[in-house]
């Protein structure tokens, strides 16, 4: 055997290795190896394949990480109708759905209980064991093909294990995002200044639905399957279909229960109604489906749902309790947050005190009064909100205060704006208000962002409160006996901030442009940039034109870059910070040491390509000192079609006339072919 022949052996074995491991991990929660040693054969592989392109699996584990296509979803029928499930949310109803049951097999039958995962239903279709399509509901009839998002998903496997499954078939599932990758998602989005998800079942359906499939690689997301349609073995029972597809790889639900009477039944319910609050992530319900397939098939439906399953729909989690008053938070950005401060009352298992009341027209809704008893539910938030207020509780013979929304800053007294397109009020007193000031240095000092050793929320305070700083270039202005000499801290403390700040001038650029806090520029789009531009100059200088050719800046996120430099107060921070000597551009890395044949040429890529992966031809680009952009543009030298080509992109590469290249054309231009 030749060394060729050892390298693609080698691949098919790593894509076997890992497609296993992957399961072990995201799927069995019992991983074999550590995530140095995954990532260590993922770059074997990886390595491996960009020597063999002839080699090339859509379904290769190398593929996880999601590409950048911009195109549209396309409609796709669906084979089997993906119908809802018909709700209640009563026992005599559930009874009902039984009786009908009962009357309509007249024999024996069981029930499969399962929890009603709070997410978004998907339709995933394998081919000889690998995944072909995944499509979401829609109308039932035709859903999206989300398929190249899906396929980021690491507990959806893309390709199955055991040889025993259909040439061709279906399985459903919920694509749903657990309650902590939700909230860490969510206080990311605070720290750059973007709106926060409501709950994890918008956060999942968002996340499906983005454009850049790169960006959902990024979230949070997981899947359980519970349905396979079109089962041809009418011996087979739902419950032993599951199993089937667990022993396949697919994640299934562990809490999955048969129940021979309804009140086995209502003892699932009862049992998960108490317990729910304990899983990792949200449900809402119970569905209850006859188990056994012929009996399923003989049930039928009707137009809208199926007549042998039911979901049984938990009640939100409510509680009644006295709204002691209202009062208003400032973000780092200025946003103003109104919080309703409760008396004390037990919901979803935990004490809560506080709930958000979102924004003015929320207020206004509520007609609110300071003293109303209110009823604050869970349901799928995290925080807890006001949905109503118990108004024949409420003393007509009292003086109760109405709640209105502020009209200046509470922390600055500087009065309030409001954009007509944005439903929250901001403070624009953005370099004199304490929390604006003090969240912008917090954000700096971040771990994602300087990660400086030693400073946390309560000694910036200190060094606010005594005039040390106003922003987070005047950190490294502050001496050692200074900081020594605040409450609570020391000669030791101090040694370890002042430590902690040397230390930080040797963080990379891009890592200190997500540390100045400029709004919706995130840590991703931050190193896009920083590797597009290489200096804090050029950025400076950047036009909203040159910002938009970079991969993943729209016109949001270059306008507000254009923006932040505008000010005269953000450009003196730079220079302060640049005199402290922290990093102001990327340091040469070796792949710098490449021949810089494309001179700067601004490139699109569009379709997908047979030797090299869109990924691949990106870093070409780089490599050989090009840039890559999302769209097309009047500054725009190529466009690098592959198979597949964006209309859109094409029409107007056409009309800007800008020239239109080959995989090959490319390949030969920096010496590849």
């Amino acid at each position: 055997m030749n060394s060729s022949e050892q390298e693609i052996n080698r691949i098919l074995f790593l894509r076997q290795e890992l497609h296993r491991h992957n399961h072990l991990y995201y799927v069995n929660a019992n991983p074999e190896i550590s995530d140095f040693e995954f990532d260590q054969l993922l770059k074997e592989l990886q390595m491996l394949e960009e020597k063999h392109p002839e080699m090339y699996d859509a379904n290769s584990p190398t593929n996880r990480v999601g590409n950048d296509i911009e195109e549209g979803f396309v409609q796709v029928e669906h084979k089997y109708q993906m119908l809802s499930l018909g709700n209640t949310y009563s026992e005599a109803e559930l009874r009902d759905f039984d009786e009908r049951v009962r009357k309509g097999l007249t024999e024996p039958y069981e029930y499969v209980c399962e929890l009603k995962y709070d997410g978004v239903a998907i339709g995933l279709t394998y081919k000889e064991g690998k995944l072909f399509q995944a499509v979401t509901r829609g109308d039932g009839a035709k859903g999206d093909d989300v398929t190249r998002n899906v396929k980021t998903i690491k507990a959806i496997p893309l390709v199955l294990q055991n040889g025993d499954y259909p040439q061709e078939f279906e399985i459903r599932g919920e694509i749903f995002m657990p309650r902590k990758g939700f909230e860490e998602m969510n206080q990311e989005r605070l720290d750059i200044g973007e709106s926060t998800f409501a709950n994890p079942r918008n956060a999942a359906a968002g996340s499906l639905k983005l454009q850049n499939s790169s960006v959902v690689a990024r979230r949070p997301l997981d899947c359980y399957v519970y349905y396979m349609p079109g089962t041809t073995n009418e011996n087979a029972s739902h419950y032993e279909n599951l199993q089937k597809a667990k022993s396949w790889g697919f994640k299934v639900p562990e809490h999955i229960k048969l129940c021979s009477t309804i009140d086995d039944v209502f003892t699932f319910i009862k049992q998960w109604d108490k317990q729910r609050t304990k899983l990792p992530f949200d449900i809402d319900g119970i569905v209850i489906k006859v188990n056994a397939i012929k009996q399923q098939q003989k049930l039928g439906f009707t137009a809208k749902t199926p007549r042998w399953a039911i979901s049984y729909k938990f009640k939100a989690e409510q509680a009644i309790t006295k709204l002691n008053e209202v009062t208003f938070q400032v973000g780092r950005t200025g946003a103003i947050t109104p919080v309703a401060n409760l008396e004390p009352v037990k919901l979803s298992g935990t004490v809560v005190k506080r709930a958000s009341l979102h924004n003015a027209d929320q207020i206004r809704l509520l007609d609110l009064y300071e003293g109303d008893y209110v009823m604050v539910e869970k349901g799928g938030e995290i925080i807890p909100k006001i949905v109503g207020v118990a108004k024949d509780r409420r003393d007509l013979f009292s003086t109760l205060t109405p709640v209105s929304f502020i009209t200046n800053c509470p922390e600055c007294g500087q009065a309030l704006v409001k954009q007509e397109e944005d439903a929250k009020h901001y403070c624009p007193n953005e370099w004199l208000c304490p929390p604006q000031v003090k969240g912008r240095v917090e954000h700096f000092i971040g771990r994602k962002a300087m990660n400086i050793e030693g400073l946390g929320p309560e000694t910036i305070d200190l060094l606010f409160e005594n005039n040390l700083i106003q922003d987070a270039a005047d950190l490294y202005l502050v001496k050692k006996e200074s900081i020594a000499a605040l409450e609570r801290l020391g000669e030791k403390s101090a040694d370890n901030i002042i430590n902690g700040l040397e230390a930080s001038k040797q963080v990379p650029f891009e890592k200190l442009l997500f540390a100045l806090g400029i709004r919706h520029v995130g840590e991703t789009t931050a190193k896009k940039i920083a590797r597009s531009l290489e200096t804090i100059e050029a950025i400076e200088q950047a036009s909203v034109e040159d910002l938009q050719n970079i991969d993943e800046v729209g016109e949001v996120i270059a306008l507000s870059i254009v923006d932040y430099f505008a000010q005269a107060k953000n450009r003196s921070i730079i220079e302060k910070l640049q005199t402290a000597g922290l990093k102001m551009a990327i340091e040469k890395r070796d792949d710098q040491l490449f021949e810089n044949k494309l001179n700067g040429a601004i490139i699109v890529i569009s379709g997908t390509f047979i030797k090299y992966s869109r990924d691949e031809m990106k870093n070409f680009i780089e490599l050989y000192g090009g840039k890559n952009a999302s769209s097309v543009s009047s500054k725009t030298n190529y466009l690098l079609a592959g198979d597949g080509i964006g209309p859109s992109k094409l029409k107007k590469a056409e009309e800007q006339g800008v020239k239109i290249i080959s995989e090959d054309e490319f390949l030969e231009m920096v010496g590849l072919e």
